[in-house]
């Protein structure tokens, strides 16, 4: 049993892990800005297993002594997601210093610090190849830079690390475009959305946790980058449809011209939806497979899991 610090404990990704970290038998000092008035685990009987913490704020200088006290391993969730509302000093700040500070108190004091990073530290929003741990980081944005910028800093502290760089994470309750796709979803429209045939690599979030947790322990994986990702890429069009499927709704009968597609999304501001809706991001998880994970979620099923929550 391992006494692990995860940021980000009540985010997207953060609320799951500390659930599953328990489940496999860890104890867990679990960091948020928001930390829950009852211990998110207590229903299954492991109040004593989750320690709940304020977060410093991760904009500023902090103090991570108290966190690190006792601790085996360190798992950094917490980041300012890909959106328009934060400017670059924002994701230089949280996204980049913040991991730089940590990793660098953590030093001679963790096992490892496990660093949740993103493919868009590898690329921009579309790639015309697919995407494996060789090719050279090549970011477009400041998230993208930021979070690449933090695994450089990483790598610089001497602190034993592993790094993840998942692809979208399709989970229950999701943001940015997938929430935006759910939406479009749960409209009473025959639409189908076939024209967009991009490919896209998907990790289910059940399975993003489970790569967290198989990365924990072994000594073979110290020093490593690997890309999260399901094997099998999905199409724009098809993920549209498993929505609908999640959520009772047929699939549509009225398809959707790329052309017009094309033409409304070409307007200010817009060209990097474009390039996710018309463009292929597919990535390989072949190195952390190679290790002994396998994803169980195809982006089928995780995309109707999302649905049927949404009902």
């Amino acid at each position: 049993m391992k006494l692990v610090l995860v940021t980000g404990a009540t985010g997207f990704i953060g609320r799951t892990l500390v659930k599953d970290l328990v489940r496999a038998g860890h104890r867990v000092r679990a960091a948020s800005r928001m930390p829950p008035q009852r211990d998110a685990t207590q229903s299954q009987g492991a109040e004593d297993l989750v320690e709940w913490v304020q977060s410093p704020d991760l904009a500023h200088e902090a103090d991570w002594g108290p966190y690190l006290s006792g601790v085996d391993a360190v798992i950094h969730a917490a980041a300012i997601a890909h959106t328009r509302a934060a400017d670059a000093s924002a994701y230089e700040a949280i996204n980049h210093r913040a991991v730089a500070a940590l990793a660098g108190a953590a030093r001679g004091k963790v096992e490892r610090f496990i660093f949740l990073s993103s493919i868009r530290a590898q690329t921009g929003p579309a790639c015309a190849s697919v995407l494996s741990e060789a090719d050279a980081p090549r970011p477009t944005d400041a998230y993208g830079r930021s979070k690449l910028a933090a695994e450089q800093a990483l790598r610089e502290t001497g602190t034993p690390f592993v790094i993840l760089r998942p692809v979208l994470v399709a989970g229950p309750h999701p943001s940015g475009n997938l929430a935006a796709m759910l939406r479009v979803a749960r409209l009473p429209l025959p639409l189908r959305l076939d024209a967009l045939s991009a490919r896209r690599s998907l990790v289910a979030l059940a399975d993003m946790t489970t790569a967290v947790i198989h990365v924990l322990d072994e000594a073979s994986h110290l020093g490593e980058t690997y890309i999260v990702a399901h094997p099998d890429p999905i199409r724009i069009g098809e993920m549209f449809a498993a929505l609908k499927e999640g959520l009772g709704r047929k699939s549509g009968s009225i398809p959707a011209p790329a052309g017009l597609l094309r033409a409304a999304l070409g307007l200010p501001g817009l060209r990097d939806m474009q390039e996710k809706l018309f463009g292929d991001l597919v990535a390989a998880s072949r190195t952390l497979m190679a290790t002994g994970w396998t994803p169980r979620l195809s982006p089928r099923e995780a995309l109707r899991e999302i649905g049927k929550a949404a009902c």
